[in-house]
């Protein structure tokens, strides 16, 4: 009875799991999570060391699946996705923590600052001399000596490199700063802090610093994207059903049990 609980629990959890990858069918960059099962020690019957039966089943820490979604076209300026390896860079604003995110559904906040939804500032190089790492500001800071007094941005495009292209009403252009990628060799040594947001931990293997897309083995930048879920529905509801069906199996097995020591102690009477 002890192992099919076991397996009750065990698949229970890979249920949630599950659930929690269709719900996030439709979020941002999100990761397809998973759980792997094991056996539990085994035990000794009677006193032959060679006769062994299982105890139940255990399971793996949950683990993400890094590979990358689709890219959507938003036509929103602001919107960023990674074409293949690496994290964006954002800070908390307030503590002065930093995470990783490869959601890049990013926007302008009312001071000028790249910021997630939640207000967290992405990070690069924050000057026109692309020299000073820090909270990315898209304004005419910096703006060349030839631009007209008081004029103010027009318009701003972010190329693969993450270069910050403005350009201002009298028609100047230059380069505000640039988006700065972060990548690790093991991700899923990172700690999923939730919102999209990831911290990273020296089991990781973090680069030493954040490095410009298409360098060090990074990716590209495509603006005006958005990378999608990776979550593939018909794969999770296949696998919700497989999980189903375990879960009623062990339940069975319970049933079962709980029949046997009836009938023993029916023997008894």
């Amino acid at each position: 009875m002890d192992t099919a609980v076991s397996g009750l629990q065990q698949f229970q959890q890979d249920i949630n799991v599950i659930g929690n990858n269709i719900a996030n069918v439709n979020t941002t960059a999100f990761k397809t999570q998973r759980i792997d099962f094991q056996d539990t020690l085994s035990q000794v019957l009677g006193t032959d060391p060679s006769v062994l039966v299982g105890t139940g089943v255990s399971t793996t820490p949950i683990e993400s699946n890094f590979a990358a979604g689709a890219v959507a076209n938003t036509g929103v300026a602001t919107d960023m996705a990674i074409t293949g390896n690496g994290f964006f860079v954002v800070r908390n604003p307030t503590t002065g923590v930093q995470y990783l995110t490869r959601a890049g559904d990013f926007q302008i906040d009312a001071s000028g600052y790249l910021v997630t939804s939640n207000g967290f500032r992405v990070q690069g190089f924050s000057d026109t001399g692309l020299s000073t790492m820090g909270d990315i500001k898209i304004d005419a800071t910096g703006a060349p000596s030839t631009a007209a007094a008081g004029a103010t941005v027009s318009s701003f495009a972010i190329d693969a490199t993450g270069r910050i292209n403005v350009t201002l009403s009298d028609g100047t252009n230059f380069t505000r700063g640039q988006v700065l990628l972060q990548n690790c060799e093991d991700p899923n040594a990172l700690v999923n802090n939730g919102n999209n947001l990831y911290t990273a931990t020296p089991a990781a293997g973090m680069l030493s610093q954040s490095v410009a897309p298409q360098t060090a083995g990074v990716g590209a930048i495509q603006s005006d994207a958005l990378e999608t879920s990776n979550v593939d529905l018909t794969d999770e509801m296949s696998n919700l059903i497989t999980a189903q069906r375990a879960f009623e199996a062990n339940s069975k097995i319970i049933t079962t049990s709980d029949e046997i020591l009836q009938d023993l102690v029916n023997l008894k009477r």
